[in-house]
């Protein structure tokens, strides 16, 4: 035997349409509707709810008692995966930061990574490096373009003067 479907819901029709209009996740408009029809009248059995939300009615239970639990705000909380911790991180990042400003710098990514063995103790892939390096700190190696060895400088000044 079931327990009774019965909930009181503390907000007021106006405030559940309006949080309806106003919510840009898919997953919190499906539960301000959910309340909003319960609020309303419109629906007065968890099988009839579940049936139009296209959900199962344990999830319909799930929902009503994280509801009388938590509120709307505990209702409507969305979860998110911690993610990993990452491999180069706090006073290592700022270290190959500075690093990365110097006016000597780094000529590769490679060379980058031998620092990073060397200085901090942190075995990166390659990879792993450039994507720190380029994504997370938005930096890019300075390279000179290659210059020829025959050339001459007064053609070069020459060049600057009336060219540039």
């Amino acid at each position: 035997m079931s327990c009774p479907f019965q909930i009181e819901i503390s907000e007021s029709l106006k405030e559940l349409e309006k949080a309806i209009r106003h919510t840009t996740v898919a997953s919190s408009k499906e539960r301000l509707q959910m309340l909003y029809w319960l609020k309303s009248g419109q629906v007065s059995s968890r099988r009839s709810l579940a049936e139009r939300l296209g959900r199962d009615e344990a999830t319909i239970t799930r929902w009503v008692r994280k509801y009388k639990n938590e509120g709307r705000r505990g209702l409507l909380e969305v979860k998110h995966a911690p993610g990993k911790v990452p491999l180069i991180s706090g006073l290592d990042l700022e270290r190959l930061k500075q690093q990365l400003q110097e006016s000597s710098g780094f000529q590769s990514y490679g060379e980058i990574q031998q620092w990073l063995k060397s200085e901090l103790g942190l075995s990166l892939a390659y990879k792993t490096v450039y994507e720190v390096v380029r994504n997370r700190l938005g930096a890019k190696l300075k390279v000179p373009r290659p210059q020829s060895t025959k050339q001459h400088p007064e053609s070069l000044s020459h060049f600057k003067k009336n060219f540039l």
